[in-house]
């Protein structure tokens, strides 16, 4: 039996929600919680790792200098990467009502799954009511 094309769309449109929300998802999973990381100050911290290095005659200290500038270039290029978060969010506040009215999915879960209220909100997904 073939299916019908209403179907087939039906499905394609599940596959994009799930795929939206999962990457929003591991997004929000891979970020650290505390004060937010912000390019000018990663760019300080290499100058001053870079000064740092070029003064030290400590070959064992510089070595440890190089592996913690090499750890902030590596931040650094992950936060040019996520600046891609907006529009995973953007992709999540889309697809997130449909997508839990269709999964039975409430806020409360969101929540717990650590997405934010403010999201929450644009997507139109209603807080929960507890009786």
């Amino acid at each position: 039996m073939d299916m019908s094309q209403e179907h087939k769309d039906a499905l394609a449109l599940g596959r994009q929600q799930s795929r939206a929300i999962k990457a929003y998802l591991e997004a929000i999973r891979s970020r650290k919680p505390g004060r937010p990381v912000t390019k000018e100050g990663l760019e300080e911290r290499f100058g001053r790792l870079t000064a740092r290095i070029e003064a030290s005659d400590d070959p064992l200290i510089s070595l440890e200098l190089v592996q913690k500038r090499l750890d902030v270039e590596k931040a650094l290029a992950e936060l040019d990467e996520g600046s891609d978060f907006d529009e995973l969010q953007a992709g999540f506040v889309q697809h997130a009502k449909p997508y839990s009215d269709r999964k039975g999915i409430t806020y409360t879960a969101w929540r717990q799954a650590g997405v934010p209220a403010a999201v929450l909100k644009s997507a139109g997904i209603p807080e929960t009511r507890r009786r």
